[in-house]
């Protein structure tokens, strides 16, 4: 499946029969598929008729609209959900059992704090000058692997995993030049280019949450390890922890790698922006990482479905 990208001036939208047409500055572009795409990211001014929109959502296309300069600025139009109602009753049931949260919640932080380890082991094969405090941190995070192999209720999770959050990005900012200024993570406005990137990432990876758990009937406002919050997808951020990792590990490549640079970035009163170009180049890559991402987040929601089904045949013995 496929994400079409839109950020260019003077774009418009059309369907012709079953393909989505996309028209740059009055150019027709080559025709997608509707069978062939899975969502629609805009991020620029684009015109299109509400029919569009309509048959976009109805072949279960999301539609997601981003702020380019402020990418927390965000909506979007999902297609049809699962069509049994009692996948969400059992969700609602599930959330408020103690014993079936805690258990979700800390299977899915005890993958991130693996996954944050086994990036910084990755790292500590390569960079020698970092020995010490790369060790430090990773013999930190096997602690906190450690204290998760037996049951832990959602509050002493939830430190947890802060804590972790705070010695990975505490060894993540050591791997980048000076240059960045990137000194741990910041959010609203993101202060440098490495923020940057991975607000936008986590905004894209979360929004891909959200799609696949309407699609699969659950709400993806009621979560299990996030608190329910006004205006905040709960379980699709319960969703992304075992895989922001990746994501970091991936910010990190294009800055290794020089996918991106310093001078791809400007400054103003919403913080530091990734420019056009750049997101060009992001987004090419962003979606190469993703499909591994996108396979083992479908069969999770899967499992989570299986799980709820379980708890509900327990509950009624």
């Amino acid at each position: 499946m496929t994400t079409l990208y839109l950020d260019r001036k003077n774009t418009q939208l059309k369907i012709d029969g079953q393909t989505l047409v996309c028209y740059i500055n009055e150019q027709r572009q080559r025709p997608i598929p509707l069978l062939l795409l899975e969502r629609v990211v805009i991020s620029c001014a684009t015109d299109f008729s509400s029919q569009v929109l309509l048959r976009l959502a109805s072949a279960g296309i999301a539609v997601m609209f981003i702020n380019p300069r402020n990418s927390t600025q965000q909506a979007m139009v999902l297609g049809p959900a699962a069509k049994n109602p009692h996948l969400r009753l059992w969700q609602y049931q599930a959330v408020s059992d103690a014993t079936f949260r805690d258990a979700i919640a800390q299977q899915w932080i005890l993958a991130k704090v693996r996954n944050q380890r086994r990036f910084l082991q990755r790292q500590l094969e390569a960079r020698a000058d970092l020995r010490y405090p790369l060790t430090k941190a990773i013999d930190q995070l096997s602690d906190a692997v450690a204290s998760l192999q037996t049951p832990v209720d959602v509050v002493r999770l939830r430190g947890i995993e802060g804590n972790a959050a705070r010695i990975g990005f505490g060894a993540y900012q050591l791997f980048f030049a000076e240059s960045l200024s990137f000194s741990g993570r910041k959010r609203r406005p993101p202060p440098d280019p490495v923020n940057a990137c991975l607000s936008l990432a986590y905004t894209l990876l979360h929004s891909r949450a959200v799609q696949l758990t309407y699609a699969q009937g659950l709400d993806p406002m009621l979560g299990f390890l996030h608190e329910p919050k006004y205006s905040r997808d709960s379980l699709a951020a319960d969703l992304i922890e075992p895989w922001r990792p990746h994501v970091d590990e991936f910010v990190w490549r294009l800055f290794n790698e020089r996918e991106l640079r310093a001078d791809d970035f400007t400054t103003d009163q919403n913080g530091c922006l990734l420019a056009k170009a750049g997101r060009y180049r992001f987004y090419m890559a962003y979606e190469a990482q993703l499909k591994p991402i996108m396979r083992a987040m479908r069969w999770q929601i899967r499992h989570l479905r299986k799980r709820l089904e379980v708890f509900q045949m327990n509950v009624h013995q």
